[in-house]
Parts: structure tokens; sequence; C-alpha cells
């Protein structure tokens, strides 16, 4: 028998597929805080409109997730992952090409599109390839290869820029994007039984949904208090990484501490590998205790305390920044339990619909929170620029900052209203029931 004839070996070569294409979409989503100096020269942006760049990915992706969630529920991963791969693929070619900010804006908004459809056809195929006590760990697994696209994002994106500009990089970062898609298209069938393979034990069988069920579905989450718990955890935890790592903290260090780019990368890569290790590391931790919600708040409350050190000190030691910065990439791991939470409270066949929904208020966080960061800085501008980083004062940055740890805050709130209400209704419920 070869690997691709063995389902629970079939299952790992077919999500490196998907893997792939999910690196490259955490790759193009985090590469504007290196490449923000370059962006700014290429389309004379201010720092709202730099935000508003950054944020166009995140916008789309966010709209696009409840009807990614439902086309996947009803037609499969294997499709609509690989759709995605390809469009997204595209808009990173246009990107390259862009000679105006209105053509980049547009370019990056349709990198989002494609990129909307990959993370929830992923978790769509673990429910469809792997057991339910395997799913946490599968989600943060695949959030650590987020990491790993986040780590090529700082100093390695950098690295190549310096080396052959930005527009190559991206286009180079495009063509690449296809040849994954194609692997996707070939490998990732929906279930063992679509590859013609023997099903695997403890995996349901792949549902068929109806549209009225998928209906009855979107119904019950619009009512469900917990999902609307769950997606202000996410909203604000995610948003916060996003912006963090992926636009406000390589700038933070190149004004506030005269850093060069690629040595103020090295921090964000810092948050990358928090990311990286964290996320498999919790998604683990949560499978083997069971205690999500639990998990879930304790990070939250760790994530809020970190991230408010640099609004309270303004201009902490490096190392202590470096310790910020991967404590809130490590405890992004601990936000991504929001998606297994949501997951067990609906039955397979919603499981694309209902994570999809979370997700999306995630990418809408990464919308808001760069956007809402840039106009912020905006009102602190000096009319400086190092190294093609425009200058804002260091209480501008506090003020940023500390709009991030609010957030956070708030998400940690609305964590222990959920574990409050699971636990009053839970008594004599499984214990996962109970705490998520």
């Amino acid at each position: 028998m070869t690997v691709l004839s063995e389902p629970e070996k079939r299952r790992w070569v077919a999500w490196a597929a998907l893997a792939t294409v999910f690196l490259l979409v955490n790759l193009h989503r985090l590469s504007t805080a290196v490449l923000s100096g370059r962006l700014t020269a290429a389309f004379g942006t201010t720092a709202s409109q730099l935000g508003t760049l950054h944020a166009s990915f995140f916008l789309i992706y966010a709209v696009v997730q409840i009807p990614v969630g439902v086309l996947v529920d009803r037609v499969g991963p294997r499709r609509i992952g690989s759709i995605g791969g390809v469009v997204l693929s595209v808009g990173a070619i246009g990107f390259a090409i862009s000679e105006s900010y209105v053509a980049a804006f547009a370019a990056r908004a349709l990198i989002g599109f494609g990129s909307g459809a990959i993370f929830v056809s992923i978790l769509r195929f673990c429910a469809n390839w792997y057991r339910a006590d395997e799913f946490a760990t599968m989600t943060g697994l695949t959030a650590g290869v987020a990491g790993l696209g986040a780590i090529l994002a700082t100093t390695p994106l950098a690295v190549a820029v310096d080396a052959a500009g930005w527009r190559p990089t991206v286009l180079t970062l495009g063509a690449v994007g296809v040849l994954a898609a194609v692997a996707v298209a070939v490998l990732a069938h929906d279930s063992p039984v679509d590859a013609g393979l023997e099903p695997i034990a403890g995996v349901p069988e792949r549902a068929t949904t109806s549209l009225a069920e998928t209906r009855e579905h979107l119904r019950t989450l619009i009512r469900d208090g917990d999902q609307w718990l769950l997606s202000i955890v996410f909203f604000a935890g995610n948003g916060t990484v996003l912006t963090l790592i992926g636009l406000w903290g390589v700038p933070y260090l190149v004004v506030v501490y005269g850093l060069d780019v690629t040595t103020a990368s090295y921090f964000t890569l810092l948050g990358s590998v928090g990311m990286l290790v964290g996320s498999p590391a919790v998604g683990w931790l949560s499978d083997r205790l069971e205690r999500r919600v639990a998990l879930l708040a304790g990070g939250l409350a760790i994530f809020a305390v970190a991230l408010g050190v640099i609004p309270a000190v303004g201009r902490p030691p490096l190392p202590v920044v470096a310790g910020v910065y991967f404590v809130c990439g490590f405890l992004l791991g601990a936000v991504m339990l929001s998606l297994s939470v949501i997951k067990e409270r609906y039955p397979a066949s919603a499981s694309g619909v209902a994570t999809a929904t979370v997700n999306a208020a995630g990418f809408v966080g990464g919308t808001v929170f760069p956007t809402v960061l840039g106009m912020a800085l905006d009102a602190y501008r000096t009319g400086d620029t190092v190294e093609g980083t425009v200058v804002y004062t260091q209480f501008g940055y506090r003020v940023a900052f500390a709009i991030l740890a609010v957030g956070v805050g708030i998400a940690f709130l609305c964590s222990l209203a959920l574990l409050v209400r699971t636990r009053r209704r839970g008594t004599g419920a499984p214990e996962r029931s109970l705490e998520g």
C-alpha cells in the first residue's frame, strides 16, 4: 500500500497541500509590516491610507466567510480551496504590478477574497478526515502554519525584498500560489470515501446539507449568545495579533527605538514564532484536558496584561517588547479555541458555516483595528520620516497600543461570560460540553 492509498496517511498529504496555500495566505496578509515603507514611497500613503490598504485584505476576507462556509458545507473543501488558491494568487500578481494606490487596494482585496476560502476549507477538511478529539489539535497545527507564514513575512521577506525588490518578490509568491492550488485540486478530496478509500474509524461520514438546513443553521447562529461572545473574542484577539505583527509592530520599533526595518522585523518574527509553537501546543492541551473555555479565558487574561505593558510604560526595554510580541503570538493559540468551541456546539453538517461565522469576526477585527490605529496615529504625526516610515510621537503609539489592550480586555470579559453560561447550563453534561 502507498501513502495515498491509506486514509490515515493520505489525510496528512492532503492537509499539507491545503496548509501550503494557507501559509501563503498568512505571508500575504502580514507582509505590509515589512513593506510599509516601500508602499508609502510607491503610493504616497498616509498612516490611515496604509492602514486601510492593509485592512482591504481583511475586509473582503471577513465578508466572504459565511458564504464560503455555506459553500464548503454544500460543495466541499476541495473545489472551494483550490479555487480560492488560484484567486489569491492572481491578486498577488496584480498587487505586484500595481502602479496606483487604487489598483493596489483592489489587488490586495482580491488576495483577501481568495484567501477567505482557505481556512474554512481546511477546517471542513479536518472535520471530514479527523476525529472530534483530534480537531483542536489540527486547528492548532493549522494555526501553527499561519505562524510559519507570519515568520516568513518578517525577516525572510525583508531580506528577499532587499535583495530582489518588493514587486518581484510578491510576483514570485503569486506563481508559487498557483502551483499550490493545483496540488489542492489533485490531493485534497472532500472525504476518504470521495477519494475512493475506506472511512476512518470514529470520523463521521460527510453529511450532505440542504438549503433548508443551511438556513436553519444560520438562524440558530444569529440567535446564539455563545456565538456572539466567541465572535467578540475572535474579533479582538485575532484582530490584535494581525495588527501588531502584520502592520504597526515594525513601525513602532523603527520610530520609537530607532531600529532599521530589518532589525525591527526580528521582533515581529518572535511574535510569529509564538504563533508557530503556541497554537499547536494550546490546541493539543485543550484536546487532552477538554477544558477549552477555561483555557481560552486564562490565555486572554495573560494576553491583555502582557499587551498592556507597552501603553503603560511607553518605551519599555527592548527585551520586554520582544517578550510581549512573543506572548501575544503564542496566545493566539488560546484565541483559536473559539473555533473549536463553536464547532462542537453544532452538528457536523453545520461545521463549515459555524466556524466561518466566528472566523469572519476575527477578520472584521483585522479590518477595524489597523484602520482605527492609523487614524489615532495620524493625530500625532510629526511630518518626519525614518527609513521611509512616517514618524508619530511616542505618546501616539501609547494610545494605539492602549486601544489594542482594551480590545483584548473586553475579549477576556466575554470569555468569562461564556464560561459562566456553559457551567450554568451544563450540569450532568459531558465534560467537553461543559467547558466548550
